[in-house]
């Protein structure tokens, strides 16, 4: 018997939230290196928006997805890329998802370290101070890609 994806939906809170850091991303306020990204739908064939926190690791740009297999990462698998957008500058990207493994584990420690403030609380108990055992227990659960900017 096979567990179905995590996915923590966003609060009614939490959604309006979203739609603020949204709005100010695309007039050209970064809140602390967020950018509203766009990801074509897999079944509607539109563009769909949602504010995300692009996480620098070791020179390479990631996408962390705290809330799980969210429809924004299904979007992306069948994408393979999209657009982050602060105000007027867009950047387009291709998107490749990265492995259960340690350099995964790597990225999610580092992103926790950053971010973990903001979604220790999606993360079921995980933390930057996690051992490597229980932070590779939670990356089945938390999608990540790797993004390459072109141009």
């Amino acid at each position: 018997m096979s567990r179905q994806p995590y996915y923590l939906q966003a609060t009614a809170f939490a959604q309006r939230l979203n739609n603020v850091v949204g709005w100010l991303a695309r007039h050209g306020v970064s809140l602390l290196g967020s950018a509203e990204m766009s990801v074509r739908g897999r079944k509607s064939g539109r563009m769909q928006r949602i504010p995300v926190n692009p996480h620098h690791f070791e020179g390479d740009q990631y996408l962390v997805s705290a809330r799980g297999h969210s429809q924004w990462v299904r979007n992306m698998r069948v994408a393979g890329g999209g657009e982050l957008k602060v105000g007027r500058k867009v950047r387009v990207f291709t998107a490749a998802e990265v492995t259960d493994d340690e350099q995964k584990v790597r990225i999610v420690r580092a992103y926790l370290k950053r971010w973990g403030w903001e979604v220790n609380q999606y993360f079921q108990g995980v933390t930057a101070k996690s051992s490597d055992a229980e932070l590779l227990a939670a990356c089945p659960d938390h999608p990540v890609f790797q993004i390459t900017v072109e141009g």
